[in-house]
């Protein structure tokens, strides 16, 4: 079994993959997508959303990191690849699975889908554009408005000589609402020989082992479940092996949220600093009720000597709370 970290726009940064890797459970993660239109790109631009490229294409913890690019032109998103490719990238990743309007309206993501021979030109592009060892994996939703055009996608992306594919198991029209449709899943592994990778609806150990069995894929995509509970990967990786551990408490959360503020805090404006954390404590109160509280303590706060002392004082309160309980 393998578990993927899904790429998250402008939630899933280099920052949050270090931190969440850093955990354990995670085997792959894949970068917020790099949006092609006409043009090759500079360097710069893969680096600034992917600066593990200057580390091997690696996380600190050794975890790989697969290049995501979204477009709808088979030239520009080959040339692109193989600019990825000179820049040392581990493996390339093709979005068609964004549903956002914007993206869809600039001829990006899901909307693609409903040209499954566009599909299949765009792949075989950027396969024949870099090296034969590099992996090239493709993302897709259900279809866009449908599924009717499901089996045409996945037929078409695996006979452009695809590596891997992930499937979020909803349309564009599904969005993110519940629930997904695993045995999708299940029918993709029959009509392709490259493997199947499930997305959607993993909150949970048992969420995954119910994905598992109904979609028939042994490996896993992690997107919000992942923000929401840091250690889901390890969780998973550990019952799957018979080995289960203890999740985070919530001052095992506290610290984590202490370390990921300082390390954003050279990333950002000094206006806009604290929106990466408040961003990961609305996923948080999913699981810890203490985040709800700790973000209307800071939501309105915008300065790191403002927002510090808040963080610092939540990990004491939460260490004199185990100690008390001890």
């Amino acid at each position: 079994m393998r578990l993927i970290l899904a790429p998250m726009e402008g939630v899933i940064d280099h920052t949050m993959r270090n931190l969440l890797t850093s955990l354990g459970g995670l085997d792959r993660c894949v970068t917020e997508f790099v949006r092609i239109n006409d043009r090759l790109l500079p360097s710069r631009v893969f680096k600034r959303l992917c600066p593990e490229l200057d580390s091997g294409g690696r996380t600190a913890t050794g975890v790989p990191v697969y290049v995501q690019l979204l477009g709808g032109r088979p030239e520009p998103m080959a040339e692109n690849a193989a600019r990825v490719a000179e820049l040392g990238a581990l493996g390339i990743d093709i979005n068609f699975g964004c549903p956002a309007k914007t993206v869809n309206r600039s001829d990006g993501g899901s909307i693609i889908l409903r040209e499954p021979e566009r599909v299949q030109r765009i792949v075989e592009a950027v396969r024949k554009a870099v090296p034969s060892e590099l992996p090239v994996t493709v993302k897709i939703r259900l279809g866009y408005e449908d599924p009717l055009l499901f089996k045409d996608n996945v037929q078409a992306i695996g006979s452009a000589g695809a590596s891997e594919l992930a499937i979020h198991a909803r349309t564009k029209k599904d969005g993110y609402r519940p629930p997904a449709y695993w045995d999708h899943c299940a029918l993709a592994q029959e009509w392709l020989s490259i493997p199947v990778i499930a997305n959607g609806e993993i909150w949970s150990v048992e969420d995954a082992k119910r994905c598992r069995e109904i979609s028939r894929c042994p490996d896993l995509m992690l997107g919000r479940g992942a923000l929401c509970r840091p250690d889901l990967a390890r969780l998973i990786a550990s019952a799957s092996a018979d080995q289960p551990v203890n999740p985070l408490s919530w001052q095992d959360i506290t610290a984590l949220l202490l370390d990921f503020f300082e390390a954003t805090i050279e990333n950002y404006d000094a206006h806009y600093v604290g929106n990466p954390l408040k961003q990961w404590l609305v996923y948080l109160r999913t699981y810890y009720p203490q985040a709800a509280v700790l973000f209307e303590n800071i939501k309105r706060l915008r300065h790191v000597d403002d927002i510090q002392p808040h963080l610092q004082q939540e990990l004491d309160r939460s260490r004199c709370s185990t100690l008390s309980a001890a």
